[in-house]
């Protein structure tokens, strides 16, 4: 069997990666403040803090909700990859 990791298939898979990622950014960047996407970035815990000369914003919660919900996804995947 060959090794799935050959550069052509590692490029193959970090071309298809970031397209999804383009189109999901795409997504909400398109649909901010709207039906799904309102929540993000508006969690207890985002760090935003506001001067008169410019501002800080960190979606900490946000991030960490994203995280465990892709490794529970990615965990899900494995689980039915088998072997």
């Amino acid at each position: 069997m060959e090794n799935a990791l050959t550069m052509p298939n590692l490029g193959k898979w970090l071309m298809a990666a970031g397209l999804l990622l383009t189109v999901a950014g795409a997504l909400i960047w398109l649909l901010g403040g709207k039906g799904w996407f309102g929540w993000m970035g508006r969690l207890p815990g985002d760090i935003q803090i506001e001067t008169k000369n410019g501002g800080f914003y960190f979606p900490l919660t946000t991030c960490l909700l994203l995280s465990v919900a892709l490794s529970l996804l990615l965990a899900l995947w494995r689980r039915l990859q088998g072997p």
